[in-house]
């Protein structure tokens, strides 16, 4: 097991390497189990019935496949820049503007909605205005941010076992019903299975993240891509665990009907009360998952400002908290702007869409490499390949193009004009 030091070693005008393999772990943990699994079961549970374990299953398989290509990348490259850096190494500086840009765009945006998930939650506790909670969290967040990465990662961690917790519960709420239901009802057959697959994939996002956190890491080349399999394991036991347990109490009926799914769980299985809790658990989970958001946001802005592909000024580090300020202030405005998106699962979709997109990228980026530079150092290396061609990033790039073409049309337009301007972006930084 890797430690803290005790002495945090920092190149001049750099950033501190103060984490070490459970923070990042945990870390990571917490943002893949963030608002995802919460607020996302039911609008799947709609699509793919009692099988909604399925869905989560097969969007795991997906992550698997490209979280090996995120390894191997990770272990050549431990970059804060992550997919910028890679990309541009493999396939070129202007395509990897274009996916820092949808990285950079997912995260902003994909906080904003959670913080209005955040605010759904705390209004049916309190009766707290919906959009001044959403800013109060943001803002909060953005200062946490702003006084350092040890700090974030604590509250990430303590975050992280309480978001556990409310899935134990679940999982325990479940128990005595197991049984209850057929768990391969599926009321639009594979089709909904594939369609709440590429729905619950946004429950999967963060471990990609993490790589963001090599420049803050303990012998990154090494923890990294350690710290990414297990955390993603860990998350995927606990989904499949949890939506077998939800069905199992309530049917895909009630739990897809609920604007609250595991709020309806826990008042099905142990009345009001314990509705209550699980609400307060959802506050911290939400809160947890936009944090990691804005985090991974600012410091690929970070990066991409380093290597010249946006205004150096965001390339500042605070002298005496050594974190990007600049960019975290900037990535929460950012927030703040568009706390006013749409509903979650339309949001999470689009999101889905930038991360389908990045995903593709970053598989072909492996293959390139392994033919490009093959004498590279290389601490992981995806296992399987024929003579120099890696299978599992091919898998990767296919399985993410088929979830992709699950999403509605409105979906992919509104990702086209995304991916649009990060083409306008790229042309006009590309040539300075």
């Amino acid at each position: 097991m890797i430690t803290i030091a005790k002495k945090n070693p920092v190149q001049p005008g750099g950033l501190a390497r103060r984490l070490g393999f459970w923070e990042v772990t945990l870390s990571g943990v917490g943002i893949i189990l963030g608002a995802g699994i919460y607020a996302l079961i039911g609008a799947a549970a709609g699509s793919a019935g009692n099988a909604v374990w399925l869905s989560f299953g097969a969007a795991a398989l997906v992550a698997f496949f490209t979280a090996l290509s995120y390894m191997e990348l990770a272990s050549m490259m431990p970059a804060v820049g992550a997919e910028y850096e890679y990309c541009a190494r493999a396939v070129g500086k202007r395509v990897a503007m274009v996916i820092g840009w949808l990285i950079i765009f997912s995260g902003i945006l994909g906080a904003a909605t959670v913080s209005l998930g955040f605010a759904g939650y705390l209004e049916s506790l309190l009766s707290v205005p919906h959009l001044p909670a959403a800013f109060a969290l943001l803002a909060a967040l953005t200062a946490l941010l702003l006084v350092g990465v040890k700090e974030s990662a604590l509250v990430a961690v303590a975050f992280t076992l309480v978001e556990v917790g409310g899935l134990l519960l679940v999982i325990i709420a479940g128990i005595p019903y197991l049984g209850k239901v057929d768990y391969l009802e599926m009321p639009s057959g594979i089709p909904g299975v594939l369609s709440a697959a590429a729905l619950v994939f946004f429950a999967y996002q963060g471990f990609e993240e993490m790589v963001k956190f090599s420049e803050e890491t303990h012998r990154p080349e090494k923890t990294i891509p350690l710290a990414l399999i297990v955390a993603l394991g860990i998350s995927t036991a606990l989904y499949m665990l949890v939506c077998v347990s939800a069905v199992s109490v309530t049917g895909w009926q009630v739990l897809s009907s609920s604007p609250a799914p595991f709020a309806a769980v826990a008042s099905t299985a142990w009345g009001a009360d314990a509705s209550l809790l699980i609400s307060v658990i959802a506050l911290f989970a939400t809160a947890n998952t936009a944090l990691m958001m804005m985090f991974a946001s600012s410091r690929i802005s970070y990066g991409m400002a380093r290597a010249g592909s946006l205004p150096p000024a965001l390339a500042f580090v605070h002298p005496e908290r050594k974190t990007p300020w600049i960019t975290s202030i900037l990535v929460g405005a950012g927030a703040l702007l568009f706390v006013s998106a749409g509903n979650i699962a339309f949001v999470a979709n689009v999101s889905n869409f930038t991360l389908f997109v990045t995903f593709i990228v970053v598989n072909l980026s492996v293959i390139v490499l392994r033919f490009r530079e093959p004498r590279a150092r290389r601490p992981f290396s995806v296992p399987g390949r024929v003579g120099r061609f890696p299978i599992a990033p091919l898998l990767g790039m296919v399985s993410c193009a088929l979830l992709l073409l699950q999403l509605e049309p409105a979906v992919l337009g509104l990702g086209a004009l995304v991916t649009g301007a990060g083409i306008v972006v790229a042309v006009v930084f590309g040539k300075k």
